[in-house]
């Protein structure tokens, strides 16, 4: 009978390999996913670490590009020439064959501060501060970039030209404005060329990219490029994330390259940037860098792939699970199958004498050593079983003589009795006649007395009566005698009876062999 509480041995079995495999095998699925992550992480760190000198590289490369551009441009001899004509025409192809985007080129009369041609109309780009900047009286004949006056317009100072000319101000450019002197034949200064670029064009980052989206700050912490565009112009100590911007600020202009997870909202979204130090091309803050960052979201960006990846360990650890419940269901299948079998065996067997043979040749070593000691165990029960019901027939057999023995000696224990008792009383009430008859009836009573106590030695004679046997002495004896002896013990109940037994007189002897004893309890 199964008690409360407990259970079955597969049961058990299926639930302890269960409760073994199945952590290991989310433990193994946890570690492999945050070891992917770990290593999604780690090269989108390297990547846009690589990305922020690249772009760095990249604006060096514009800048001087746009610089000798600029200077061969302010040089050729279209510009020089007094006919105005043809300065229109120029800028314009001028502005087609630059290799960045060009908002606007625009050619200033430095002594009238007017416009001499310009591609993006009447609006003026040049300032009073760049005029003073370079000399009245040409030096040398060629120019180094160094002359090349470049300034970022402020965000915060709205300009005419941005406001109308100008393409819309696209996520994540930098715009620079960059001037060059033109002096003509004379060796006079007559005009300032200027170019308004937009470098770090923004592009489209697909998701998984690790290019990242461009920001420059300048080493007073103005963001000059962001991602989202109302940032531009702000410091960063106004930004939510300004510990960390300001960190990467100063590990910037230290010379290291390294990375740094931002958030540009409180409690947003996170961003992993990758940042680079550059010399600043602004001609004010020659001494000063530019930090180069390369932005990016954490979970579409650096870790757009543990999306799959995180799809395929649940896939593969659903898989796995019920692979592991199928082969715990055979294994504990398996395990247990043998020891029901065993169960099964002692508990439908009842019989005896039964030739059902115990189950061997399991694949278990131990359970086919448990099935032998079984087997040995039954058989020796049945030896026991088998010696208990002999000796149990024996004992029944030799209680059923023994009181076949008592209820067949409980008359021959009366009749001695009665014999010596009534002998007694005779002599004792006086109903002898004579001396010589009294003799006769006392030698009775102890000739019954001797008879009685043949009879109690053979009842207490256990070892024969549990053996079944009595030993019967045979010898040669008169049967006429023992006839009178048994006469003369049942006489006196003959007398109290109010009978008379008559017998005749034998005088010839009737020689016999047999046991006295036994032949008196057989007539008696």
């Amino acid at each position: 009978m199964v008690k409360p509480g407990q259970s079955s041995f597969r049961r058990i079995l299926l639930s302890r390999l269960l409760l073994l495999s199945v952590p290991v095998l989310l433990t193994g699925a946890y570690v492999t996913y945050r070891k992917a992550r770990s290593v999604l992480l780690e090269t989108a760190r390297q990547n846009l670490t690589e990305s922020a000198v690249r772009k760095g590289e990249s604006i060096e490369q514009s800048i001087a590009a746009l610089k000798a551009n600029l200077l061969t441009a302010s040089e050729t001899v279209v510009l020089q020439s007094p006919s105005s004509e043809t300065y229109q025409e120029f800028v314009q192809q001028l502005a087609q064959q630059l290799p960045t985007q060009i908002d606007c080129v625009q050619l200033t009369d430095i002594k009238t501060q007017q416009i001499a041609a310009s591609t993006c109309g009447n609006q003026l780009l040049l300032s009073q501060e760049v005029t003073s900047f370079w000399p009245q009286q040409q030096e040398q004949l060629l120019w180094d970039s160094s002359k090349v006056y470049v300034t970022a317009p402020s965000p915060n100072t709205p300009s005419p030209v941005q406001e109308k000319t100008l393409p819309p101000k696209s996520p994540g450019q930098l715009r620079l404005l960059l001037s060059a002197p033109v002096y003509n034949n004379a060796g006079q200064l007559q005009y300032a060329l200027s170019i308004h670029s937009s470098l770090l064009q923004s592009q489209k980052v697909e998701p998984g990219s690790l290019s990242g989206y461009p920001l420059v700050i300048n080493q007073d912490g103005i963001i000059l490029a962001h991602p989202l565009t109302e940032r531009v112009g702000r410091n960063i100590k106004q930004e939510p994330d300004s510990d960390r911007l300001t960190s990467v600020l100063n590990n910037a202009i230290a010379g290291q390259i390294y990375f740094q997870h931002l958030s540009f909202e409180q409690n947003g979204l996170e961003y992993l940037a990758g940042y680079n130090a550059i010399q600043s091309p602004l001609t004010t803050q020659s001494q000063q860098k530019w930090i180069i960052l390369a932005v990016t979201p954490l979970n579409t960006g650096a870790l757009a792939g543990l999306g799959e990846i995180k799809q395929v360990l649940i896939i593969l650890t659903c898989g796995l699970l019920a692979a592991t419940f199928l082969a715990t269901l055979y294994i504990a299948r398996d395990l247990a199958r043998p020891l029901e079998k065993l169960r099964d065996y002692a508990l439908n067997e009842s019989r005896l004498h039964s030739t059902d043979r115990i189950p061997h040749d399991f694949k278990i070593r131990e359970i086919n050593q448990l099935a032998e000691a079984l087997d040995g165990m039954i058989e020796r029960l049945r030896h026991w079983a088998e010696e208990l019901e002999a000796a149990w027939k024996e004992a029944q057999a030799a209680n059923q003589l023994k009181n076949e023995f008592l209820a067949s000696t409980s008359h021959e224990l009366r009749t001695p009795l009665n014999g010596i008792i009534g002998c007694l009383r005779l002599v004792k009430d006086g109903f002898c006649d004579d001396r010589d008859e009294e003799l006769d009836f006392l030698q009775r009573a102890d000739d019954a007395a001797i008879h009685l106590l043949g009879i109690i030695n053979d009842i207490l004679d256990l070892a024969k009566i549990e053996a079944g046997k009595l030993s019967v002495e045979l010898e040669p004896l008169n049967l006429r005698r023992l006839l009178d002896e048994v006469i003369n013990l049942q006489a006196v109940p003959i007398q109290q009876k109010g009978l008379e037994f008559y017998t005749t007189d034998l005088h010839q002897t009737i020689p016999v062999r047999a046991d006295p004893a036994k032949l008196k309890q057989v007539l008696l």
